[in-house]
């Protein structure tokens, strides 16, 4: 959304947003790493970046704030930081960027080679080392990023090679990002002078319908479309298109396969490409005929699939598709005002996807879940603590709320106040939280805004669910429960992945529990029990074991993404102890016995299968007190909604009565039942 503020204001935010990162975080980084954090959070969130990896590190000449490497170990960007700890906006000179930029290259040169002796094999800045040491025959392109809260003048860098990669360089400074942040894209605009930089024009027919919009038709090569999502990759897809990649992660096999081996019919099998634009230069030719020479703001709406997937057939060479025959057919719909832009654009998005549910999950915080949840954080209050006043916990729907509330806070005293009354969380927080306590410690470890967008498919899925207070308190507990035990980690010093300890460690207790951890007491206290506490830390000793020493010697950030990784630790066999055990929410087994006024729910089998038989005579061979106990178990730890409940207690009320469930009772109390079990129930 645009915001109509001065880069002053704006600035005095972004500090303000250091600040609180550096009030929320225990890692022992330095103010340059807390900008660091804040500043790539933008750039991700902008989808000029994708999972950067916070990694401090400076040795002499050399220096590494940040980076990230692409799973094919073809491309790697390095992010250096310039910082100032300036309460006022301050120009940065070209020195201070080309000094940084030098201790990047001088760090990838060093890691390529032997940088990874220096550091003990359990650390963050060792994987980065040792991986690019072992792929550096794959690696292709380097990015040095420098990164600054200052302002930079324009530097015209220049592309070099280094042992066959080639090494370019850019500049992210305050004023950069500025524009990025109140353009009401949230993302830098991308414009495409096809002459210029592909050495062709396309050819097109042009329609203009309406006063709102302009399409021109025209059919690419897939070779230009490969080039051009080379160069600019994600930052092509529009953000439902982009978000629904980065979840689902696979080629379509059908485009792989007429890729592959019916390369000259793909514009005859393949719908094409849809994109929208903010402007358009057309040149014409002796005859007046159009061709497209520069494209501003394009962004492919739908057909992304596509796109991406041609680029990447164009780098497997298993594939080994010949893409000077494949042909796309492309429709560009060019709106004429911002006005228009935002009205139109989603809904061509919305309506081009209409046939893939995940497409159409809302990736914002517009959604009435997100509303509801910013709705309960502003009057629910924590209960008030001996000798410590309430908390109300400030849940950030949109990004820079709390900072404006911070704005109207006078003096330095009363701001502070604020901050100790109103905890912050954001939504990339709340996806971690609820993630982690549902034992999905392989999502959290993807990062925040993957993580954040399995979440909101998760969420898609449980329909239109709305948050209440017990809901609230809950997820209160479970943010009071994951930040105490970052710092209880911290303490431990384990040298590095803290991030993996901590998700995986609360998901592990969570299942060996049966998800029983007393959330109620935790919200009431606004703590964790010395009990829990012990417990976490002891956990977290095998957990980080077994993470920095993968199977197979796999690279430890890639093996915390696996769910193979889960199934590991899972397996572990620890006892809680004893003191935790008392705590642990009480479900005690139900008696079989059930009141003649309660209504047994029954239906007609109506069965005709022997498969059918089999699965309600497995329902039935549960005892009753099983399903009670189940019942009440989902009820105290918030488990599946309402009518799933209920069925387990209706399943259970027919086996005390020694009748047998229909068929589609039996299918859905039995799904509830192993995903329970996968989740902790009858662990203890």
């Amino acid at each position: 959304m645009k915001r109509d503020i001065s880069i002053a204001t704006f600035y005095n935010e972004f500090i303000e947003e250091i600040a609180l990162a550096s009030d929320n975080e225990s890692y022992g980084w330095e103010p340059q790493d807390f900008f660091t954090a804040v500043m790539l959070d933008y750039l991700e969130e902008a989808g000029e970046i994708e999972d950067p990896i916070i990694c401090p590190f400076r040795g002499y000449g050399l220096q590494l704030n940040a980076y990230h490497i692409s799973d094919s170990y073809e491309e790697v960007e390095i992010f250096v930081s310039v910082y100032n700890e300036n309460s006022s906006l301050v120009s940065v000179s070209r020195n201070d960027i080309d000094a940084a930029i030098k201790r990047g290259i001088q760090l990838y040169r060093r890691a390529t080679s032997d940088l990874y002796t220096s550091f003990e094999k359990d650390s963050d800045t060792y994987e980065f080392a040792i991986t690019l040491h072992n792929e550096k025959i794959k690696i292709r392109k380097v990015k040095i990023i420098a990164l600054t809260n200052g302002t930079v003048k324009s530097i015209p860098f220049e592309k070099t090679n280094l042992a066959g990669a080639e090494i370019s360089f850019s500049v992210w400074d305050i004023d950069r990002l500025f524009r990025c942040v109140t353009s009401g894209k949230m993302r830098e605009t991308i414009e495409i002078d096809f002459e210029e930089l592909f050495g062709v024009t396309i050819p097109c027919i042009e329609n203009k319908t309406s006063d709102k919009y302009s399409v021109y038709l025209a059919i690419l090569s897939g070779e230009l479309l490969a080039d051009i999502y080379e160069e600019y990759g994600p930052r092509l897809l529009e953000r439902n298109v982009r978000s629904f990649l980065q979840v689902k992660g696979q080629v379509n096999k059908g485009i792989r396969d007429s890729l592959r081996d019916e390369p000259d019919m793909f514009l005859a099998y393949n719908n094409g490409i849809s994109v929208t634009a903010e402007s358009v230069e057309i040149i014409r030719d002796e005859n007046g005929k159009p061709s497209i020479k520069k494209i501003r703001d394009m962004q492919i709406v739908n057909g992304g699939q596509t796109t991406a997937s041609i680029y990447n057939a164009r780098k497997d060479k298993k594939i080994n598709a010949d893409l000077s025959k494949v042909f796309v057919q492309m429709k560009l719909s060019v709106i004429s005002s911002a006005e228009n832009m935002d009205e139109i654009v989603p809904k061509i998005s919305a309506y081009a996807n209409t046939q893939n549910k995940i497409q159409m999950a809302d990736f914002s915080a517009n959604d009435p879940f997100h509303r509801k949840i910013e709705e309960l954080s502003r009057t629910i209050w924590a209960p008030a603590q001996d000798g410590q006043k309430p908390k109300n916990w400030f849940y950030e729907r949109a990004r820079g709320q709390y900072a404006d509330m911070l704005s109207k806070e006078s003096t330095t005293l009363r701001r502070k106040a604020f901050k100790d009354a109103h905890p912050l969380f954001t939504k990339t927080d709340l996806a971690k939280y609820e993630n982690t306590w549902d034992q999905l410690p392989f999502y959290v470890s993807e990062g925040a805004q993957k993580n954040f967008k399995k979440y909101t498919v998760r969420l898609a899925d449980r329909g239109n669910f709305v948050p209440d207070i017990k809901y609230y308190e809950r997820l209160i507990a479970k943010a009071i429960l994951f930040r105490s035990t970052e710092k209880l980690v911290q303490q431990q010093q384990y040298g590095g992945y803290r991030a993996n300890i901590v998700t995986y460690t609360i998901a592990y207790l969570s299942y060996t529990t049966g998800q029983r951890i007393n959330l109620e007491a935790i919200w009431k206290n606004q703590a964790l029990t010395p009990a829990l506490e012990e417990n976490i830390v002891e956990v977290s000793k095998f957990v980080q074991h077994m993470i920095v020493n993968p199977l197979g010697g796999a690279n430890i950030g890639e093996w915390c993404k696996k769910q193979q990784c889960w199934n590991a630790i899972k397996e572990y066999n620890y006892t809680i102890t004893e003191s935790l055990r008392k705590e642990l929410v009480d479900v005690a087994n139900q008696s079989a016995v059930v009141s003649s006024s309660i209504k047994a729910v029954t239906s007609s089998l109506n069965v005709t299968t022997d498969d059918e038989l089999e699965i309600i005579e497995k329902a039935f061979a549960i005892s009753a007190a099983e399903w009670f106990s189940l019942s009440k178990w989902a009820k105290d730890t918030n488990n599946f909604q309402g009518w799933q409940r209920s069925i387990m207690f209706s399943v259970g009320q027919l086996v005390a009565r020694g009748r047998k469930p229909s068929y589609k009772q039996a299918v859905q109390a039995l799904k509830t039942y192993e995903e329970a079990i996968q989740k902790g129930f009858n662990n203890i």
